[in-house]
């Protein structure tokens, strides 16, 4: 299992990961992208969630954000748990998803769902220079991936907002 990582400055800049269980290439299929879009959508409408930027790949995310009511492990909490369930509810009803036996098995364990690894890789941002590397492995993770060529053509992150290509699917905040 993971370790917890504490935010210790719940009003502070953080950068964060979250991993499927087991690397389980879930975000292979928008269906279950879009649910999370969605969920990141809410936590900004509806609990204050800042983001800066972010990138989905296919088993993890990255994520640069904050929040305004100073309660970012909160809306963490909730997001995680959220997801899980309702991912794993659409992965269940999903007529053709050709993992559906597979994913159900990996993403549970004692009866339990297990969507997420446990805890978050988080890093508080001090620094525009320390911003400015997090925003550059976010956006150039697809890249690295050989998911494509060149950052601002991944449509599930926040690169082309920073190119000035399109708007992105989510709204980002300015650091």
């Amino acid at each position: 299992m993971g370790f917890a990582y504490n935010i210790k400055d719940q009003s502070a800049v953080h950068f964060v990961t979250f991993t499927v269980h087991q690397w389980a290439d879930v975000f292979t299929r928008s269906t279950y992208v879009d649910i999370l879009i969605e969920s990141l959508q809410f936590c900004q409408q509806e609990k204050g969630l800042e983001i800066y930027a972010w990138v989905i790949m296919n088993n993890h995310c990255h994520l640069i954000i904050s929040a305004k009511n100073n309660n970012l492990s909160d809306i963490i909490r909730d997001f995680k748990k959220f997801t899980s369930k309702s991912i794993y509810r659409a992965i269940e009803e999903n007529p053709k998803e050709s993992r559906k036996q597979w994913l159900l098995k990996v993403l549970k364990y004692d009866d339990k769902i297990w969507f997420w690894e446990e805890g978050y890789h988080g890093e508080e941002i001090f620094t525009q220079e320390f911003f400015d590397s997090k925003l550059s492995y976010i956006h150039l993770n697809p890249v690295r991936a050989e998911i494509i060529e060149k950052e601002e053509e991944y449509l599930n992150s926040s690169a082309g907002d920073f190119y000035g290509i399109r708007k992105g699917k989510l709204i980002l905040s300015e650091f």
